[in-house]
């Protein structure tokens, strides 16, 4: 477990083509079933401190404890995204820790240097944020808040992944409003 804010639970990854990019997981990884959003809902989002309109596709699976999110931008908005394929990356941007205790851990994340450079909301109590100090190259923390739908949501995908057969590999994300 991580000294800092506990456990990494998410591996995040930026690719060209997330209709193959999960293709690669379930096929050859075994990882799955991906929950998949063609255009999640972001609100208040920004980048630098300006407000902009992401339109990203994401699809969630979990590996056992850690989930898998992989992540494509279908627009050009400025984001920690679009800065690492800019850069000519592909593959995993950032590791992710969530908590419930979200303007706690803001604070703790502060008070050790890191700066927000990108954040936003997706759904009630889902807020999350990304930070500027990188320890390796490429990459950067992300810290997700997950009480609530949100929450529920990520407990739905890591439930559906344990004993997974391979069949039904890519879902729907489900409606945070009925979650």
């Amino acid at each position: 477990m991580s000294r800092f804010l506990g456990p990494i639970r998410q591996l995040g990854f930026v690719v060209p083509d997330i209709e193959a990019a999960m293709r690669h997981w379930t096929d050859v990884m075994g990882v799955g079933p991906f929950y998949y959003n063609p255009q999640v809902p972001i609100e208040e989002y920004t980048f630098d401190g300006q407000r902009y309109e992401p339109h990203n596709s994401v699809a969630l699976a979990n590996a056992g404890y850690i989930q898998v999110e992989l992540i494509q931008c279908r627009n050009a908005v400025p984001s920690c995204y679009k800065e690492f394929t800019d850069a000519g990356h592909s593959g995993l941007q950032h590791t992710a820790y969530w908590t419930e205790e979200y303007d706690r851990d803001l604070g703790i994340m502060a008070d050790q240097g890191f700066r927000v450079r990108m954040s936003g909301t997706v759904g009630q109590n889902g807020r999350f944020a990304y930070f500027d100090r990188e320890d390796h190259p490429g990459t950067c923390i992300e810290l997700s808040e997950v009480k609530g739908p949100k929450g529920r949501m990520f407990d739905l995908i890591r439930a559906a992944s344990e004993g997974w057969d391979g069949t039904d590999p890519v879902r729907p994300f489900p409606d945070l409003a009925t979650i």
